[in-house]
């Protein structure tokens, strides 16, 4: 008789523990979304916008999403008012402004380009490439859109 009793408190005590649990899981909430104004101003900038992924980091909403038929990389921050601060976009080579190919020829000649991207912040616009070569460094190197080198590590 007593191992049943205690068998019976230990179901209740199983039972009541999941049902803390229950109640507690039932508390918790999921966090908010992007502010309306963020959202519209999103929309309104990329309607043809694929796969949208949002992120809040510190007081900025990141989003990460893809456009086109090749599926485009793209990452936007924006302010909680809906004002867009970045943009970063993968890009094809012949989307490279010609300044910044001729840049790329001339100092690294022989170099294959294994990525590009355009950043734009404020309107203008940072084209950032890796710099792949057989037997040398790789390279990643950013421009501006008259060729100017802005910055250049190692890879």
């Amino acid at each position: 008789m007593e191992h049943s009793n205690i068998i019976a408190r230990a179901c209740g005590l199983v039972i009541a523990t999941g049902s803390l649990f229950s109640a507690a899981n039932a508390q918790i909430t999921q966090p908010a979304g992007p502010p309306e104004a963020v959202t519209a101003a999103f929309n309104q900038a990329f309607p043809n916008a694929m796969d949208v992924e949002w992120k809040l980091r510190g007081t900025q909403y990141k989003v990460e999403f893809e456009t086109g038929l090749f599926f485009t990389d793209h990452e936007a921050w924006y302010d909680a008012t809906g004002k867009l601060l970045r943009h970063e976009e993968e890009i094809s080579t012949s989307d490279l402004p010609a300044a910044v190919a001729n840049a790329i020829a001339k100092e690294f000649p022989g170099y294959a380009i294994d990525d590009a991207e355009r950043i734009t912040m404020d309107g203008a616009a940072t084209y950032v490439v890796d710099l792949e070569l057989k037997g040398q460094p790789d390279w990643k190197v950013a421009y501006d859109d008259a060729g100017k080198q802005l910055q250049k590590a190692q890879d």
